[in-house]
């Protein structure tokens, strides 16, 4: 049996992605997202994203603890965010339509 557990909450932190020095998304509202063997990720709600920023890529992925992800580009980023739309698993059900900046991509500065 796997100990490989995901986990979320509410996040008490403000959340702020950039790229290149322009602010992407700004978050009170994030979910934390705690998955075994990982670092934690933010799932910010699309109304604290700028959407107008961002396009849909082909671009997908599939997790066996939260289903099929989706992605978005930023200005001059591959695939910034993703999201799970309709995950698979209970677990993760709080994160559903939530967008996740991918560190490295962007900057994540969490305060």
């Amino acid at each position: 049996m796997s100990a490989h557990r995901i986990s979320t909450n509410p996040s008490e932190r403000h959340v702020r992605v950039e790229s290149g020095g322009q602010v992407l998304a700004e978050s009170d509202r994030a979910v934390e997202l705690h998955e075994t063997g990982l670092p934690t990720r933010y799932y910010l709600p699309r109304e604290d994203v700028r959407m107008e920023l961002l396009t849909s890529t082909d671009t997908t992925s599939h997790c066996p603890y939260k289903g099929d992800a989706s992605y978005y580009s930023a200005p001059e980023v591959e695939d910034a965010f993703w999201v799970y739309e309709a995950p698979s698993e209970e677990d993760a059900k709080p994160i559903a339509g939530l967008l996740a900046p991918w560190p490295g991509r962007v900057e994540v500065i969490v305060e």
